[in-house]
C-alpha cells in the first residue's frame, strides 16, 4: 500500500483502484486508529497522496477527501462517519462541519504550542512538536493552516536543540519560494535563522530568477528582490553574513560576470533602503555589516552622491581612489585587494559617478577616475593587464572629450572608436567593458549627441554580450537619475529610448 501511496494520486488510483476505499475504511475503523503508530502511518499515507498542485478533477477530489480524513484522524472522537441526521441537527453541511473541525483542531494545536509549562507543570515534548510538523507538510497551502505554521516557526521550547522537523522546514521554504503560501516577515526570518539550508536555498533561488530575468528595468528587479524578504531579513547580521558569503562565491565562480555584479549591487541597495526604513530596530551601525578591516573605505563608499556639487564629488572620488591605491600596493595580499573590490561592487554607485564626472569635468582629473574604473573592471592586474586597460580606455576617453568639444555631430565619428578599416578593434575584454561604460555615459550626458545616440549604440553593441553590458549601464543610470528632486528629464527620456531599442 505504501508503494502506491508514494505515487501521484491519478497514477496511484489507476494502478490500484481500491486504494481510496481501502484507506477510507482503515481511517474510520476505531480499532485501527485507536493505536497511535497505525494512526500516524495512515496520516503519512494521506500526506503522500495529497497534491500540492492539483492538475485535474481527480486530484482536486482526492485532496478534498484527504482533507476530510485528515480532520477525522486528528480529532479525538474516533467515531465512525457522522450520520446525515447529525449534520441536520447541527444545521450545517458535512463540508461546513469539517472546515470548522479543522479550524478548531488548528486552534487547539496553537494553544498547546503557546502554553507555558507553568500553566499545568507539563512540557510539550519534542516528539509531539515534530509530529505536528510532519502532519502539516501536505497541507501547507491551505489558508487555515498558516496560523499554525507561523506558531511552529516561532516556537521556542526548552530543548537545547532544533525540535522542528527538517523535512517540514524544507517544505515550508519551498512553498514560500514558489509563492504557494504567504507568511509574515517575522515567520520567514525565524525559518531562516533556525534552518541554514532554507536560507541558502532562498538566496540561490533569488540569484537564479534574477539571472534568468530578461528585463532591462531595475524597478522590476528591485521588486523581485524585495518580494523575496531577503533584504529585510539581511538586517539581521547572521543572515547578512550568509548572503555575503554566497555573493562572494557567485562572483568568484562567474569570474566577475557583469550580470552577477549588477544583482549584488542592486541587492545591497535594497538592503540599505530597508536598513534606513527601520533604523530604530537596527542591530548594528550600517558600516559594521561590511568589512571591519576597511572602515574608512566603507564610510567613503556609503556616502550618497546625489545632490553634491561636482567639485565635492571629485574630491570625494579622489579620497576613494587614495584608499584603494593604498590597498592595491604590492605589499598587500590578494585577499585584501579582493575585499576592497567586493566592497566597490556592493557599494558601486561612485563608479558610475566617476564615469559621469570624467565626461563632464576638466580633463586634468582623468587619471584618478580612469584608475578607479580600471580597478572596478580589472582588480587582479595579472601581467600588468590593468595598465593596458588604462592605456586603451584613456585613448577612447580623449577621443570622447574631443567629440564633446567638436561642433560636428556625426555617428560615423563615434563608429571609429570601435571600427578600424571595417574591422573591430582588438582590445582586452576588461578594456571593452570599461570603454562601453564610458561611451554609454557619454551618449546620455552629452545632450547634443542625443539625436544620433541610437546609431551610436548600434555600433557598440554588435554582440549579445556587448548589448547586455550597455543595457546594464543604461539601466543603472536611469535608476540613479529617475528619483524625486533630480531635474534630468531630457536624459531620462533618451535612456528610456535607448533601452527600448536594445
Amino acid at each position: 500500500m505504501l508503494y502506491y501511496c508514494f505515487q501521484e494520486p491519478t497514477t496511484a488510483i489507476e494502478k490500484f483502484p481500491a486504494l481510496g476505499q481501502f484507506l477510507g475504511r482503515l481511517c474510520w475503523n476505531p480499532f485501527v486508529i485507536g493505536h497511535e503508530a497505525t494512526r500516524q502511518m495512515l496520516i503519512s499515507c494521506l500526506c503522500c497522496l495529497f497534491s500540492s498542485e492539483p492538475q485535474n478533477a481527480i486530484d482536486r477530489k482526492a485532496n478534498s477527501w484527504i482533507k476530510e480524513l485528515f480532520c477525522h484522524l486528528l480529532s479525538s472522537s474516533g467515531k465512525g462517519r457522522e450520520d446525515p441526521h447529525v449534520f441536520a441537527s447541527l444545521e450545517c453541511t458535512a463540508v461546513d462541519y469539517y472546515e470548522k473541525l479543522l479550524k478548531n483542531i488548528i486552534s487547539s494545536l496553537i494553544k498547546q504550542l503557546r502554553r507555558s509549562p507553568r500553566d499545568n507543570n507539563t512540557e510539550l515534548s519534542a516528539e509531539h512538536v515534530r509530529s505536528m510538523c510532519i502532519t502539516c507538510i501536505p497541507f501547507l497551502t491551505l489558508a487555515e493552516v498558516v496560523p499554525l505554521l507561523e506558531t511552529l516557526l516561532h516556537y521556542q521550547g526548552p530543548q537545547p536543540y532544533e525540535v522542528l522537523d527538517s523535512q517540514f522546514l524544507y517544505a515550508v521554504n519551498d512553498a514560500i519560494q514558489k509563492k504557494k503560501i504567504a507568511l509574515s516577515e517575522s515567520a520567514v526570518l525565524s525559518l531562516w535563522l533556525r534552518h541554514l539550508p532554507s536560507l541558502e536555498n532562498a538566496v540561490l533561488d533569488l540569484l537564479q530568477r534574477l539571472i534568468a530575468l530578461q528585463s532591462k528595468s531595475f524597478r522590476e528587479m528591485e521588486q523581485m528582490i524585495k518580494d523575496s524578504y531577503l533584504p529585510q531579513a539581511a538586517c539581521n547580521p547572521s543572515i547578512f553574513s550568509v548572503t555575503d558569503d554566497i555573493f562572494r562565491g557567485a562572483i568568484l565562480e562567474s569570474e566577475g560576470n557583469i550580470k552577477i555584479i549588477t544583482i549584488i549591487r542592486l541587492f545591497t541597495h535594497c538592503f540599505i533602503n530597508e536598513y534606513y526604513k527601520d533604523n530604530a530596530k537596527a542591530w548594528l551601525p550600517l558600516r559594521a555589516y561590511f568589512s571591519p578591516k576597511n572602515t574608512p573605505l566603507v564610510l567613503a563608499l556609503l556616502r550618497k552622491g546625489e545632490g553634491l556639487a561636482p567639485n565635492t564629488c571629485i574630491q570625494h572620488l579622489h579620497t576613494i581612489v587614495k584608499l584603494l591605491r593604498s590597498v592595491d600596493s604590492e605589499e598587500r595580499s590578494h585577499e585584501n585587494v579582493f575585499q576592497c573590490w567586493f566592497l566597490l561592487i556592493r557599494l558601486g554607485g561612485w563608479v558610475d559617478i566617476a564615469a559621469e564626472q570624467l565626461l563632464t569635468s576638466d580633463p586634468e582629473i582623468s587619471d584618478d577616475l580612469l584608475w578607479l574604473l580600471a580597478f572596478y573592471y580589472n582588480p587582479c592586474n595579472e601581467s600588468q593587464s590593468r595598465g593596458r586597460t588604462m592605456v586603451e580606455a584613456k585613448a577612447v576617453y580623449e577621443c570622447l572629450v574631443s567629440l564633446r568639444r567638436s561642433s560636428t555631430i556625426c555617428a560615423m565619428s563615434f563608429r571609429k572608436l570601435f571600427i578600424q578599416e571595417n574591422k573591430p578593434y582588438t582590445r582586452h575584454p576588461t578594456s571593452l567593458q570599461l570603454i562601453r561604460h564610458l561611451c554609454a555615459t557619454f551618449l546620455v550626458f552629452c545632450p547634443e549627441w542625443h539625436s544620433v545616440a541610437k546609431d551610436c549604440v548600434s555600433y557598440m553593441t554588435q554582440t549579445q554580450e556587448a548589448a547586455s553590458e550597455v543595457s546594464d549601464v543604461l539601466a543603472r543610470t536611469l535608476s540613479r537619475l529617475d528619483i524625486p528632486g533630480m531635474e534630468c528629464q531630457k536624459m531620462i527620456t533618451i535612456v528610456y529610448k535607448l533601452l527600448k531599442d536594445l
